[in-house]
């Protein structure tokens, strides 16, 4: 089949991939979008499962590239549920028209470079192929699931359900007998539901997890009304905080272990009250020194000692690792879900998972029959999605070759290799480390910005050079040594998939990053080379 020519392709139709569609097609380039799913909304599109909602505030979670976009659609809660969100998606996408250039239901199966032609050779499963100058992959951090490979998996004879893969219709779980294997964000904000319904849910867990209470309500109108008022100077000072949000809250600049006993637990409550991931930022150190970690890792525990009635099982859900070193979750009512009388907890430390058979799961200890099971096992984070696809660079070089000891980037934009091939939040950048709407936006915003400095040039392609890609990855392992955020087994090091290098992939800190950005453009592109 003879390839359609066009300017650029943006694979993923998630907030990433709409915002980048809107740059591009301004930039007067024919682009076109390919999606997986039947709609747009990427993570929220398919993270259906009871209790999904975004972890950052509502009002800070939202494009800010619009202000008539800002200032007309409103939020009902502090954290938005999926609906909400899905429905914010397809609002952006209705409001600037980027549905028409998008192929649905569709996925990429192949990204080649022609060195000849300069063009990205891009093949779907549904035949189509397309030469496009510019490849933009807005795959998302969080897209491809990760199905722990048991023995007899695939022999269940009840329903199973990935939480990254839910049923559009929902599912009833009335009267049932559920197991639910895992204990990350997506357990911990279904758990509490399908324990409401469930006749005898069982919690299958490996590593307890550290979770701060959402304290979720209704927004505000008064707290609204005051945002949107000058939601301009909101946005810098969320920009200037570490993880890029959470500038309402009131931080200590002091570190933890610089303030008496008293004072410290006084405001680690009066975090905790508030709720939030900016419980993690109460103190300055925490994610830099263990003795003030701990102070933080031993509040927690003793919050859960107190809301969970029975000793022995407070303390198999009790953490033991760094708080932060895995992802800090947010909760509604987690903890007390299991004082409930239908609520079990199977800790796998003491009866690992032998098999899954037709009836239900098999422990070292007891057989436990079931009529569903529930995977919530998280995603093969970062890389997944990209290395699903065949995509080859310069002199047919398999992307995942590149990356067999861990993914390579400059900047987390780009990869030596493979000209004029882009990604929004790749490994190497802020991406889960942070608030992802300013960081997919500064992206996007990023690469647009690339795009026309080539094209004013007179150019046809830009490709990072191997000594500025060395230098980062570098510096973004340095950086990420020098806090505590390495310091476990967790998905930022790939730890949740047999196989995959153990390399931290996030760069630690918003600011500095995006001066690095702006710093590389004012240098004239410093690290890459415009042929």
């Amino acid at each position: 089949m003879d390839a359609r020519r066009i300017d650029a392709v943006v694979v993923g139709a998630g907030f990433a991939g709409l915002y980048m569609l809107h740059r591009l097609r301004g930039l007067g380039l024919e682009t076109r979008g390919i999606e997986a799913g039947s709609g747009v909304g990427g993570t929220w599109y398919w993270n259906r499962y009871p209790g999904a909602r975004c972890d950052i505030d509502s009002l800070e979670y939202s494009y800010q590239f619009s202000d008539a976009l800002q200032q007309e659609w409103e939020w009902t809660e502090r954290y938005a549920t999926q609906p909400e969100l899905l429905r914010y998606a397809s609002h952006v996408a209705d409001r600037f028209d980027l549905k028409r250039d998008i192929a649905f239901d569709t996925r990429v199966v192949s990204a080649h470079y022609d060195d000849v032609g300069q063009r990205w050779q891009i093949t779907t499963d549904r035949g189509d192929v397309f030469a496009a100058r510019w490849c933009v992959m807005a795959t998302g951090c969080l897209s491809s699931a990760n199905l722990p490979a048991i023995p007899g998996r695939e022999s269940f004879a009840g329903a199973a359900y990935h939480t990254g893969r839910w049923p559009h219709e929902g599912v009833d779980f009335t009267g049932r007998r559920v197991a639910v294997i895992g204990t990350g964000s997506s357990a911990i904000q279904s758990i509490p539901l399908i324990a409401e319904q469930a006749s005898q849910l069982y919690v299958f867990q490996r590593t307890p997890t550290y979770s701060v209470p959402a304290h979720n309500q209704p927004l505000d109108p008064e707290v609204v009304r005051a945002v949107k008022s000058d939601y301009r100077s909101f946005r810098e000072r969320n920009a200037e905080q570490a993880f890029g949000f959470g500038s309402r809250q009131v931080r200590q600049a002091q570190g933890a272990l610089a303030v008496d006993d008293a004072r410290r637990e006084r405001v680690y409550e009066e975090r905790w009250l508030e709720g939030g991931l900016p419980f993690l930022s109460t103190f300055s150190d925490l994610m830099l020194d263990p003795a003030a970690n701990d102070t933080a890792a031993d509040f927690i525990r003793r919050k859960i000692r107190t809301l969970v009635a029975d000793p022995a099982v407070a303390q198999r859900l009790t953490p033991t690792q760094v708080v932060g070193c895995k992802r800090l979750c947010v909760d509604t009512n987690y903890y007390t879900t299991f004082n409930r009388a239908n609520v079990s907890l199977v800790d796998l430390r003491e009866e690992p998972i032998e098999a899954i058979d037709a009836m239900g799961v098999r422990t070292a200890r007891r057989h436990v029959d079931l009529d569903d099971l529930v995977f919530a096992t998280g995603f093969d984070a970062m890389t997944g999605a990209l290395e699903r696809i065949d995509v080859r660079g310069r002199d047919g070089r398999p992307l995942k070759q590149k990356w067999s000891a861990g993914p390579r980037t400059y900047l987390g934009l780009a990869t030596q290799g493979f000209p004029n091939f882009f990604m929004i939040t790749g490994p190497g950048s802020p991406s889960v480390l942070s608030n992802m709407l300013p960081s997919i936006e500064q992206h996007v915003e990023w690469i647009a910005d690339c795009v026309a400095h080539v094209r004013a040039r007179g150019a046809t392609t830009i490709d990072a050079t191997r000594d500025a890609e060395d230098a980062w990855v570098e510096h973004v392992n340095a950086v990420g040594a020098h806090t505590l955020f390495p310091s476990c087994s967790s998905w930022y090091l790939g730890a949740n998939v047999p196989g995959k290098p153990r390399v931290f992939m996030p760069y630690v800190g918003f600011p500095a990053y995006v001066s690095k950005c702006r710093e590389v453009v004012a240098r004239g592109y410093e690290g890459f080379t415009v042929a």
